[in-house]
């Protein structure tokens, strides 16, 4: 496995990831209604890709499967961190989150689901408030996390 650069032409596999992840492992901890509206499959790839591009954003790659990928604005905002379905408790968000948290100067917040809470409370993130977000009319819970540094 390797990291690198985030590439355009990366997008699609990694909106695919997304919807796999959330629809496989977020599933334990979120209700297929809500599980649907967090990740509906209809990405804007557009405002992805420019998104990525903004921010420092890495990809895992395995062979030629993309495993894994991040992103983090200048702020210290990390925006996403998703691992294929197959190939989770592998190390490889631990590794991805390593470069992303290098890659900023100061605090470092998330906005972590119920399943990757137990992982950033593991790197020192400390939970500033629980809160319910919607998407789709639908109401799902996550965790505003701090790193201060």
């Amino acid at each position: 496995m390797f990291v690198r650069k985030y590439q355009p032409s990366d997008c699609t596999e990694l909106a695919e990831l997304f919807y796999n992840t959330i629809h496989t492992v977020n599933a334990k901890d979120y209700t297929k209604e809500q599980v649907d509206a967090w990740a509906t499959g209809q990405v804007d790839l557009y405002k992805w890709n420019q998104s990525l591009q903004e921010h420092y954003s890495i990809v895992a790659v395995d062979d030629t499967i993309i495993v894994g990928f991040g992103d983090i604005d200048m702020a210290g905002y990390l925006e996403r961190l998703f691992i294929h379905v197959n190939y989770q408790r592998k190390g490889i968000a631990a590794h991805i989150c390593n470069q992303l948290e290098q890659a900023v100067q100061g605090d470092i917040v998330t906005h972590a689901s119920i399943t990757a809470k137990p992982f950033f409370e593991k790197r020192d993130y400390k939970i500033v408030k629980k809160q319910k977000v919607e998407r789709q009319g639908i109401f799902l819970t996550n965790y505003v996390m701090i790193k201060e540094r």
